[in-house]
């Protein structure tokens, strides 16, 4: 971020190239465990290269030369493999319909995806940094929200993005674009911002970037800011019908907690006898849960406290919580009868916590569209539960819980949800001193 644009664009403009091209050489000797012959190399970069050109369109196309994209790269990863996705599909149908060349790689087309996948990502995300020599690049965040001071000040401290922040307000925009900012951060939505839109129109025959702040603020910090919710944003951001993903899901979520329930079984016995022998209380409890649609749900859990919480959150070294409570909790073996509960389709593996019934109809009147959450089943394990150190234990953490389940509903996916099981696996394994 400390060259010119025109300049950055080139330096990743030419280490794809670069990798492209190597990755060819290293699918070809994985394939043989030889070094390919001058020869050999030749006759599949002849028709590879006129696949790069088509692979440099898709690259462009799918946003790896945007400004954004390049700020943000938490989504670089799945970004260039979505892409190389669409690339092997489109090598597929060349070598299928241009028989000219006289290969047809098979297993070398992909090795070649494979190899070149893992070294653009590689070169994205680490090895470009040593190409970055000069000055700072400076940016331009026009504050009309606190969202936009938590942009201004992640972009300002981290240094992996290494830029001079300028904050203004919409009304300084005149006297501060003087400073050769060449990106301006805004919320365009804002309607301060919109007064001003005519400047901004003008700047773009500056070379000046435009970035809307509600995007970037999504990517950085993987979450939606509550300043953004409104109906129409809902509306046009929230696809309800995914319904391939929900039957894959239902079907994933099915097997594996079958599986796992009854592998479960084991530890049962000793949950007993721990909770019967501190003071022979019943060993499991029934909540009421709000599930999706805003129905009740009955969830089971071991049981982890003297009496139940009523709604009431927990304070630090709650005295409700018993010894081997705490042991449950921090485990989370006191969840391991909800796996039957995700069995009959109550929860999902994956999705936003289902909340305590006795607490529901106090968020719903302090958080605006809280209601949006029973939209989709709710889960065991979810991307606000990942996020964030512990559970919310007030309005304010639930607020943050919340922008995180947003983000979750509008951007779920297999892979998302594949995403959040394996850092679920390693929290919990992190717990236990695995």
């Amino acid at each position: 971020m400390v060259f010119s644009s025109k300049k950055e664009y080139l330096i990743h403009f030419l280490g794809d190239a670069f990798f492209f091209v190597f990755s060819l050489w290293l699918a070809l000797f994985l394939r043989h465990l030889t070094l390919p012959s001058s020869q050999f190399f030749f006759e599949h970069l002849i028709p590879f290269f006129i696949l790069f050109i088509f692979w440099f369109l898709v690259f462009y196309t799918i946003g790896l030369y945007d400004k954004q994209t390049v700020i943000s790269r938490k989504k670089l990863p799945s970004t260039i493999i979505n892409a190389q996705v669409i690339n092997g599909i489109i090598a597929v149908f060349f070598f299928y319909f241009s028989p000219y060349f006289g290969i047809t790689p098979k297993t070398n087309l992909f090795l070649y995806l494979v190899v070149s996948s893992f070294l653009i990502i590689w070169w994205r995300l680490f090895l470009s940094k040593t190409f970055r020599l000069g000055k700072r690049q400076s940016v331009i965040v026009v504050v009309t929200s606190p969202e936009l001071k938590e942009i201004a000040r992640e972009l300002e401290e981290n240094k992996k993005y290494n830029m001079e922040v300028f904050k203004v307000n919409p009304e300084e925009i005149k006297e501060k674009i003087n400073q050769k900012a060449s990106l301006i951060v805004a919320d365009l939505e804002d309607l301060k911002v919109q007064e001003i839109s005519d400047q901004f129109y003008q700047m773009l025959f500056s070379g000046i970037t435009f970035i809307n702040a509600q995007d970037l603020y999504q990517d950085l910090f993987e979450k939606v800011p509550l300043s953004l919710i409104k109906e129409n944003w809902l509306l046009k951001n929230f696809y309800l019908e995914k319904t391939f993903y929900d039957l894959a899901k239902r079907v994933i979520d099915f097997a594996l907690a079958f599986f796992f329930f009854i592998l479960s079984l084991i530890v049962y016995p000793f949950v007993f006898l721990a909770i019967k022998i501190e003071d022979r209380g019943p060993v499991f409890i029934i909540q009421p849960r709000i599930g999706q649609k805003g129905l009740f749900v009955n969830v089971v859990k071991f049981r982890s406290m003297k009496k139940s919480d009523k709604g009431v959150w927990l304070e630090e070294d709650d005295e409700r919580v018993t010894k081997v409570g705490r042991f449950l909790r921090k485990t989370r073996i006191d969840e391991l009868p909800q796996l039957w509960n995700v069995v009959k389709g109550d929860l999902s593996l994956i999705g936003p916590r289902p909340d305590i019934a006795g607490l529901r109809q106090r968020l719903e009147k302090e958080i605006p569209y809280y209601k949006i959450r029973d939209l989709i089943r709710p889960g065991l394990s979810g991307w606000a539960q990942i996020k964030q150190e512990s559970p919310p234990q007030s309005v304010k953490e639930t607020r943050e819980r919340l922008m995180y389940d947003f983000y979750y509903i509008k951007n779920r996916s297999l892979t998302f949800d594949f995403k959040i099981a394996l850092k679920t696996i390693k929290i919990l394994a992190s717990r236990a001193g695995l």
